[in-house]
């Protein structure tokens, strides 16, 4: 039974709302999850993010009840789920073909779960404007289906999963079939819906530049297992393992091993780019074998030999790609097959130089620039 209450709004706070404890689940000889252990806490926008394949689906599927845990426990708001049925769960889930029902207009479909809510006829009616407004679609409860577009249809489905107000809205890519330019506008949009609502969302994506704007914090998964938890920020500039520095955006890496390790800077010899020195806070011992790691955009090419001792590396330029607000730029230099990828915003008459194939460049990069990884 609900009540007749208006939508409620939550206040942010800081205790789990969901939490894993050493779930897996296999399909046959086929480990989808494999000992998950983790919390997510009320009111965050969590996201679980790998390749096709990886288990995120699964583990989000389980939450909802459609799956069960081959061992473990999932407990949601204090709960265990394994005695619950689908239905008696406090979530909701939004798919990503949407299932909008073609014979109902959009009132109708968005009360759909609430038939047997025990709302009288005025309260539903009185739900159904509130999320209206909520998704910014008031006026449009007597459009039919077939009269929405993809965003629109997106907009619906969410209305029809907030309107019973779940502790935890599952969202498998709900995004994934729209074009490029509604998707960034709807990322924009369903991060404001989640932070004024304050519920928590677990959200299932493979697109990285998607987590990374949406989330709070972000699992990483790879063959059923979660490799690492953190802020986007963490996982971009601070990644623990070259699979998810590999992942989350482009690196490019060189072997290298440890010389020497101080409190605060670690100095690693490579065959590529010779000794480069690295602000880092893991300690490694010397003679440990490490992956040095550079984003693209942390490169700095010059067109004359950098003064002073300064790291860089002389190069030869390759093809470029004009991608709109940026460019890619590839760099052969010694001692590598592959080149290096080099990123650079596109400002105006910065780029003129960099489009002219085989001319030499030197590529400039500071000690803050490099990920240390180890080599295993």
């Amino acid at each position: 039974m609900y009540d007749s209450t208006p939508l409620r709004v939550f206040k942010m706070n800081h205790d789990a709302i969901i939490s894993f404890q050493n779930v897996s689940k296999h399909f046959g000889k086929v480990k989808a999850v494999d000992h998950a252990s983790f919390d997510i806490q009320r009111g965050e926008f969590f996201s679980l993010l790998g390749p096709s394949g990886c288990g995120k689906t699964t583990l989000l599927r389980m939450v909802a009840g459609f799956e069960m845990p081959s061992s473990g426990e999932i407990f949601l708001d204090g709960q265990p789920m394994s005695v619950s049925p689908p239905n008696r769960r406090p979530v909701n889930m939004v798919f990503q073909n949407y299932a909008i029902f073609p014979h109902l207009d959009v009132r109708g479909n968005i009360a759909f779960g609430m038939r047997k809510s025990g709302l009288s006829k005025d309260d539903l009616n009185k739900r159904i404007d509130e999320v209206l407004e909520l998704i910014k679609l008031p006026g449009y409860g007597s459009r039919g289906a077939d009269e929405l577009s993809g965003g629109q249809r997106q907009r619906v489905a969410l209305a029809r999963a907030l309107i019973k107000q779940p502790k935890v809205l599952l969202l498998d890519e709900p995004l994934g079939a729209l074009d490029k330019k509604l998707r960034e506008q709807m990322q924009i949009e369903l991060r404001q819906l989640q932070q004024q609502l304050g519920i928590t969302f677990l959200f299932v994506t493979h697109d990285q530049e998607e987590a990374l704007t949406l989330s709070d914090r972000i699992a990483v998964m790879s063959e059923g297992e979660v490799l690492e938890i953190a802020t986007p920020n963490q996982l971009y500039e601070s990644p623990s393992s070259r699979f998810v520095a590999d992942f989350i955006g482009t690196m490019n890496f060189f072997e290298g091993t440890v010389t020497a390790n101080t409190a605060n800077k670690i100095t690693i010899a490579t065959r590529v780019l010779g000794e480069v020195r690295a602000t880092h806070k893991e300690s490694f011992p010397v003679g440990a074998e490490v992956w040095v790691a550079i984003r693209p955009e942390k490169f700095r090419p010059e067109f004359k030999l950098p003064e002073g001792d300064i790291d860089s590396i002389e190069g030869q330029m390759g093809p470029s790609a004009y991608l709109g607000d940026r460019s890619h730029f590839y760099v052969h230099i010694p001692n590598r097959d592959d080149p290096v990828l080099v990123a650079l915003q596109n400002l105006e008459g910065s780029l003129d130089q960099l489009s002219r194939p085989d001319q030499p460049v030197w590529l400039r990069w500071s000690e803050t620039a490099i990920v240390v990884l180890g080599r295993n």
